[in-house]
């Protein structure tokens, strides 16, 4: 049997629906990243804070706040790196003996395969935690390195590197949440790819499902809404 082979085994719909699950990724982290400006995302809003942040850091006295607030997201990257670690482990266990995913099917009357179909799907669910992991480790080191200009920004605002640092800092910093959200977005889509074992069918919905959630969230949810709020002296000025 030839590396083909296996692909024959998969009908139009599985093909179907595994296009639309990869349209879906990629569409989604294109539209939050490249937002209307008229529109934005929830993330492109929060990069605004980001600047801001490191804007008040210059004056701030002392930077204890802003410390912490970095280790914790850096804590924050470290966590979901290990948990897609565990579920890369265990799904590699699963393909290497698929027999509880095909008890499964058979308790749940989905029809027989063999096993390099339910090897191929639980594989298409691996890549996604394996580019998720990636992103996760990358924005970790990401926030290191702002960790690192951040103390190398000035604490007078006299100083003439002060604002330069600080905005060198902002950047590293949405550099870093971009990737961590990217890892986000990249697991809710491996969630997505998992219900592939139960048919197309389910990977259909589970696609359109997760898209929607994600959707909201950047785009129709409170918490963008709260972004959104201009303080009253703010919004009252003319």
């Amino acid at each position: 049997m030839t590396w083909i082979a296996p692909l024959a085994l998969f009908s139009a719909l599985d093909y179907a629906a595994l296009g639309l699950l990869l349209l879906a990724w990629i569409g989604i982290g294109w539209r939050i990243e490249n937002p209307s400006p008229t529109r934005p995302s929830v993330a492109e809003l929060m990069a605004d804070f980001r600047r801001e942040w490191m804007q008040q850091l210059v004056t701030r006295q002392p930077r204890i706040f802003d410390s912490n607030l970095i280790g914790n997201l850096r804590q924050s990257t470290a966590f979901f790196a290990s948990a897609t670690m565990i579920a890369l482990g265990g799904g590699m266990a699963l393909i290497r003996n698929p027999e509880p995913v095909e008890g499964l099917a058979t308790d749940l009357t989905i029809s027989a395969a063999p096993h390099v179909v339910w090897e191929i799907k639980l594989l298409l669910a691996l890549l996604f935690l394996t580019a998720a992991f990636l992103k996760f480790v990358w924005a970790n080191r990401l926030f290191g390195y702002c960790s690192v200009v951040m103390g190398a920004v000035p604490n007078d605002a006299q100083d003439p590197m002060a604002y330069p640092r600080a905005d060198q800092a902002a950047e590293l910093c949405i550099s870093a949440a971009r990737s961590f959200n990217r890892g986000l977005r990249t697991t809710y889509f491996a969630l997505a790819a998992a219900t592939w074992l139960m048919g197309p069918e389910a990977l259909i919905f589970a696609t359109l499902l997760t898209l929607i959630m994600i959707y909201r969230r950047e785009f129709g949810s409170a918490s963008r809404g709260v972004l959104l709020r201009m303080p009253p002296d703010l919004a009252n000025r003319p």
